[in-house]
């Protein structure tokens, strides 16, 4: 692919992969930067070395370690993950294409999600947890040389957690600290995330919003 034609939020193979487009930072000569579905890590590559894959209904696939089938045959309600695959936000949402994420409310006109965006029953595909017998595996891009395992969800903590995603330039601040204001993630590793104030941690601590609060992405301000 061409740069210019690299957005983020796409979904892409990378290395045979399913990967999403998390950010284009065309100063860099590894422009493009991906999160790896199945496992949430983040990769550094150039537009060159990726292809789009636009999802459909009946796809399949493995997202933070948690198999998963897309379909539109009802409406999503309260408890499910849905993927934002026709984003058409109003001007008091922000969420934008293949986010991921929880439904609190539901009604006949659309959803409410946990960021508190509106989202319109047309704009999003229904996440429905575990891989259909009918299902399209999209997890790569050839499967020549893939064990059926590497397709199944796998033994994992059920306590994964699936929603927003850390990356770097996020900002966070912890709730039961005066003396940090503010942190930001300067690094990430697999699983563990890495604090400019020189704290270290996994996801799943910082996603915990009893101890940690969002507050900003600073290289998207």
């Amino acid at each position: 692919m061409k740069l210019y034609q690299v957005r983020k939020g796409q979904f892409v193979y990378f290395n045979n992969e399913l990967h999403k487009v998390y950010g284009v930072k065309p100063m860099y000569k590894q422009s493009v930067h991906l999160i790896r579905l199945r496992d949430v890590s983040q990769h550094l590559t150039n537009a060159a070395s990726v292809e789009r894959y636009k999802p459909k209904e009946r796809d399949s696939f493995i997202f933070n370690q948690k198999a998963y089938t897309l379909n539109k045959d009802r409406n999503a309600e309260e408890g499910d993950y849905i993927l934002i695959n026709n984003p058409m936000p109003d001007s008091l949402d922000t969420y934008s294409l293949n986010e991921i994420e929880l439904v609190e409310k539901s009604d006949r006109k659309g959803v409410i999600t946990s960021n508190s965006h509106g989202v319109k029953h047309h704009e999003y595909l229904l996440m429905v947890p575990g891989r259909a017998k009918d299902s399209h595996p999209i997890d790569y891009q050839n499967l020549e040389g893939i064990e059926a395992d590497h397709l199944s969800e796998g033994d994992f903590p059920a306590n994964q957690l699936i929603g927003e995603i850390p990356v770097i330039g996020d900002v966070y601040k912890k709730k039961d600290s005066v003396a940090i204001d503010e942190a930001m993630i300067v690094a990430i590793k697999g699983q563990t995330v890495y604090l400019g104030d020189g704290s270290v941690l996994s996801q799943e601590e910082l996603l915990n919003t009893e101890n940690w609060e969002f507050l900003y992405n600073l290289l998207e301000k």
